[in-house]
């Protein structure tokens, strides 16, 4: 199963993302809840610190795709909740590597939000996925 990554004609190609993806018929969708960054026994990882945070985030989404039978090239959209946005353009460098350490080279369709709160008081960012497994 291979996703297609769609982008206008005459479009600058974006740089760690893609603007469209298509899901090929027959593939499974999983959409996966906002992962904040607790650990297994939900005790919050990286107090105060964003990029510690974004990795356990995401590293609970991808244990959720991979508990679906699916794997990180599944990833077709993802959105990311922060209380910050200057935190997360402080910290774009490390969170890259942490993007290819955990997922590779595969960018996804995304979106980065900033919110007023997240529902954990302690929690920076929070991120929420779409995977389509073949």
């Amino acid at each position: 199963m291979k996703l297609e990554f769609v982008e206008p004609e005459g479009w600058e190609t974006p740089s760690g993302y893609v603007n469209g993806v298509l899901v090929p018929a027959g593939a499974k969708l999983l959409f996966v809840s906002g992962q904040i960054a607790w650990d297994a026994d939900q005790v919050l990882v990286g107090k105060g610190d964003f990029a510690a945070q974004f990795r356990q985030a995401l590293v609970n989404v991808l244990a959720v795709i991979d508990a679906a039978g699916g794997e990180p090239t599944h990833v077709a959209s993802l959105t990311v909740f922060v209380k910050d946005k200057h935190q997360y353009l402080a910290s774009v460098k490390t969170l890259g590597a942490i993007w290819r350490e955990l997922v590779g080279r595969h960018y996804p369709a995304m979106a980065l939000v900033q919110v007023a709160d997240l529902l954990e008081k302690d929690a920076l960012v929070e991120i929420q996925a779409v995977a389509a497994i073949g």
